[in-house]
């Protein structure tokens, strides 16, 4: 008893106790929320965005993904263990109980004997110091971090496939309008050929317009191995093999946008609605959890055991009140020397509690960052789209008159060859500016966290 009160007494502990989370400046509204975007008191909920692009096949596709992407089902095994985890530590804290049976037959000079025996064993050790109890805390907050990385799984599987969908209808959008200026410039080379034939041009003209359709043609077999290649991404990412899309993603379609505005959130509110946010803190309380049970480990542990059986030298003689037997023993165990050992371990998990407060600091800002970005994104690719599309119909209504005045020999052939490229590279600039705009929604959306829901 002198020695477990001295040791008692000289275990101070070392284990912090402010759990609170580490202090991050975050502004009470966003500094690029000038884009258009509707701001107001309530949040538009995001758990399903990818309705909002009103796109059934884009929906289905989303859906599949969250169902049998490999990504999902390993993360939903990680919180099944973590679950387990958590079962594994609780049943710590009660009695085992144990039941044994034996059957021994000795020699001995000339004497032959035989014992038998069977009973059963408890024993438990009472958590006097928490060292138990915190184990079970830092496995709880395992398995929460493990809740929240599946649904940061979730998150980002939703907005790559929705990423990798708008891109596919992007290419096919292109791939449309190389098809249609290479049949414009056809037409163009055509005419040329009846001029050349009637002597009304030369054939450094007829060669210049051949150029330019087959600079137009040679872009196509690129947009159609992208496209294949895109629906290749979607299918994996579906839980599918490459080429199990084909049929369904052949018929070309417009680029998906957002069907109405989007109320944003604070960035406090945006905080509390990501999944690695949540992941993040909760492994600053596992770790919290850690330290306290390494700090625990300094102290003096106690155990109770018991035993309760039969043992007699025949099988018969086991059902008789003599071969009862009992035992019971109470024990405690006192760390004295251990070269420091049980100090260190606790800056070992302090230290480690420290780099979860720095996780935890760092996923916070790059989770402020992710918004701010995706904001300024889509508010210049709106303004950039605004005046492409009406340098596209200035250029498409260039091309006709070059054409027109082309074929009424008013201007050179330079003019239509110019005008033509003009169009060319404008329309695709529309178009990949159009999929540029949708996949900002979908980055802004993941950026806020949505995809995912407490309830799930």
């Amino acid at each position: 008893m002198l020695l477990c009160v001295l040791a008692t007494a000289g275990c101070a502990s070392l284990a912090p106790t402010d759990g609170a989370l580490p202090a991050v400046a975050v502004s009470p509204a966003w500094s690029a929320g000038g884009n258009g975007t509707a701001r107001g008191a309530t949040a538009t909920s995001l758990a399903q965005w990818w309705q909002r692009f009103d796109d059934a096949v884009l929906t289905s596709l989303v859906e599949q993904a969250l169902r049998a992407n490999t990504s999902v089902r390993t993360a939903q095994a990680a919180l099944q263990q973590a679950r387990a985890q958590v079962d594994v530590q609780s049943a710590g804290l009660l009695p085992s109980v144990g039941a044994s049976a034996s059957a021994q037959r000795s020699r001995a000079s000339n004497s032959t004997g035989n014992t038998f025996q069977a009973g059963f064993d408890a024993s438990w050790e009472p958590d006097v110091f928490g060292r138990l109890r915190s184990g079970v805390s830092a496995s709880e907050a395992d398995a929460r971090a493990a809740e929240a990385s599946l649904a940061d799984v979730q998150v980002s599987l939703a907005a790559e496939v929705a990423v990798n969908y708008i891109e596919l209808r992007g290419l096919q959008q292109r791939l449309a309008i190389a098809r249609s200026n290479l049949a414009s410039q056809q037409e163009t080379l055509q005419l040329t050929q009846w001029r050349l034939q009637t002597g009304l041009t030369t054939s450094l003209v007829t060669e210049q317009a051949r150029a330019a359709a087959e600079q137009t043609a040679a872009q196509i077999p690129s947009l159609e191995a992208s496209l294949a290649q895109s629906r290749y991404s979607l299918a994996v990412l579906t839980g599918q093999v490459p080429g199990a899309l084909d049929a369904k993603l052949a018929a070309s379609a417009p680029v998906p946008q957002p069907t109405a505005e989007l109320a944003l959130a604070i960035p406090a509110e945006t905080l509390r609605q990501r999944p690695d946010v949540r992941a993040a803190e909760q492994r600053i309380a596992a770790a919290l959890a850690r330290v306290s049970q390494a700090d625990a480990a300094r102290y003096p542990s106690f155990s109770l055991g018991g035993s309760l059986g039969l043992r007699a030298l025949t099988l018969g003689a086991l059902s008789g009140g003599s071969a009862v037997t009992s035992a019971l023993l109470g024990s405690v165990s006192i760390p004295l020397l251990d070269g420091g050992a049980a100090r260190a371990q606790v800056r070992v998990q302090s230290a480690a509690l420290e780099q979860a407060r720095v996780a935890y600091e760092a996923t916070v800002l790059t989770a402020l960052q992710d918004v701010e970005n995706a904001l300024v994104a889509l508010r210049g690719d709106r303004e950039k789209l605004e005046r492409l599309t009406a340098a596209a119909d200035a250029a498409r209504n260039a091309a006709l008159l070059a054409q027109q005045r082309y074929s009424s020999g008013l201007i050179d052939f330079q003019s239509v060859l110019e005008t033509q490229r003009t169009l060319l590279s404008t329309q695709e600039s529309v178009a990949t500016t159009t999929a540029a705009v949708a996949a900002d929604h979908v980055r802004l959306y993941k950026a806020l966290g949505g995809g995912w829901a407490v309830a799930q």
